[in-house]
């Protein structure tokens, strides 16, 4: 047993070292939590890799303006006087020789259709950038909610840490009066259920702080878990009396919606493209080059080493099965579909306004009234705790008084927490959380 002891001993005195070393908490303001969320959330880094694939797209869309040079190395062998009998429309003669040259092929115009293709590209990387906005506030948005709600979490430790001190002392006097006959046991064991009830809050307080942490690590971004020291905000002010106007400035601010008219743009300029396509094109092909080896007792004439050519090619569609027009159709409903994805978002939208506008009131008329509800609930605990002791009341009313007053400190740091968080998510409903 005492072998056991020893070694129970040393466990615990090195548990109580590595506690002792343990990292201090990350001191951290809400400005310095956005800035490292839209430093290092994957969201945010994703959406930037979609733009720079978004401005690709504008390059190879503008490649048809350019032209195409490419070079090429030939050698042939065929029996003398032969000719090709079957297959595609070509030169058929065969010879034996070798040769190297360049094509040259250059679009002099397609009728519109590559310029309506690279708006098209540029208004779908506008877009992008667009779409990364709405990233960076929906990141913002999570930070805000994850720091207040972090922040209420230590509040609500330092409540329950409280309470419980508060009952302990109860139950110390209680204990010591029922000792000497002053009280009865009956006495005592309310108190200590009282007691109980509060280490229980605070054991679901620690839990909830920790998983306030983890929710905030996410947020920003983090692969390593830890412990945040943050710093407190003041309330922020009252909402406006008027969500319309809201909704109206949702309209302009959220990046959403941008993002969404671009596309519309995108989708109209598409359709023009595919319209186009019903239309000539027309190219510039030339080659040149040179043979050093061409067996000329195989041909009927000398043919020179050196070749070059040019040539101009105008492409008229005239039938394909009707491609080229369901081509154009689908493209018209895509541009269709685009437009009445932009008008369900924006509904969408301004419902979301008016519900953050209504939750942000809720919770900023629940100030004062969580305020009072302290005010009267701490009166009445001091009253009831001097009644108790002028042995005016019972133990009954005093545990009702603190359990009146802990709901009332809840209630008021959760009022304080909730309209921050409230008002928070009202900014960006309406585009304006930077």
């Amino acid at each position: 047993m005492r072998t056991i002891g020893c070694l129970l001993s040393v466990v615990l005195g090195g548990a109580g070292v590595l506690l002792g070393q343990a990292p201090a908490p990350t001191h951290l303001t809400l400005q310095e939590a956005e800035a490292l969320a839209l430093k290092n959330h994957p969201q945010v880094l994703a959406a930037q890799d979609v733009i720079s694939a978004a401005n690709e797209g504008i390059r190879e869309a503008r490649a048809a303006y350019y032209p195409v040079f490419e070079g090429d190395i030939t050698a042939s062998q065929g029996n003398p006087q032969g000719r090709i009998g079957a297959g595609a429309l070509t030169d058929s003669r065969l010879f034996d020789r070798f040769g190297q040259g360049i094509t040259l092929n250059q679009l002099v115009t397609d009728s519109g259709r590559t310029p309506n293709l690279v708006a098209s590209s540029r208004l779908k990387a506008s877009a992008t950038q667009q779409d990364l906005q709405a990233t960076r506030y929906g990141v913002l948005a999570s930070v805000n909610s994850a720091y207040f709600n972090t922040l209420r979490a230590q509040a609500l430790i330092k409540v329950a840490q409280k309470t419980v001190e508060t009952r302990q002392l109860l139950v110390n006097q209680v204990t010591a009066l029922a000792q000497n006959n002053l009280r009865s046991q009956l006495d005592v064991s309310f108190a200590t259920v009282n007691l109980a009830e509060a280490q229980l809050l605070l054991i679901r307080s620690q839990d909830e702080l920790q998983a306030s942490y983890a929710a905030l690590t996410r947020a920003l971004g983090s692969d390593q878990g830890t412990t945040y020291d943050l710093v407190e905000l003041p309330l922020p002010p009252s909402p406006p009396a008027n969500p319309e106007d809201l909704v109206a400035q949702s309209v302009q601010n959220r990046p959403e919606l941008a993002s969404l008219r671009l596309n519309l743009q995108a989708a109209d300029r598409f359709e023009q493209a595919e319209k186009d396509l019903k239309r000539p094109t027309v190219s510039l092909i030339g080659v040149g080059g040179y043979m050093p080896y061409i067996n000329q007792e195989t041909l009927p004439r000398t043919i020179p080493n050196e070749y070059e050519g040019v040539g101009v090619n105008v492409e008229i569609p005239i039938f394909n099965g009707h491609l080229f027009a369901a081509r154009q159709q689908e493209a018209h409903y895509r541009a269709l579909e685009s437009d009445q994805r932009l008008r369900d978002r924006q509904q969408q939208i301004a419902r979301d306004v008016r519900d953050a506008w209504a939750s942000a009131m809720t919770a900023y008329q629940g100030l004062d009234v969580s305020a009072q509800f302290l005010r009267e609930a701490t009166l009445a605990d001091n009253l009831a705790q001097g009644r108790y002791d002028l042995q005016l009341a019972s133990i009954v009313e005093l545990t009702q008084a603190q359990l009146n007053l802990t709901d009332a400190e809840i209630e008021n740091l959760n009022a304080k927490y909730d309209y921050q968080t409230q008002y928070a998510l009202l900014q960006y409903a309406i585009g304006l959380l930077r």
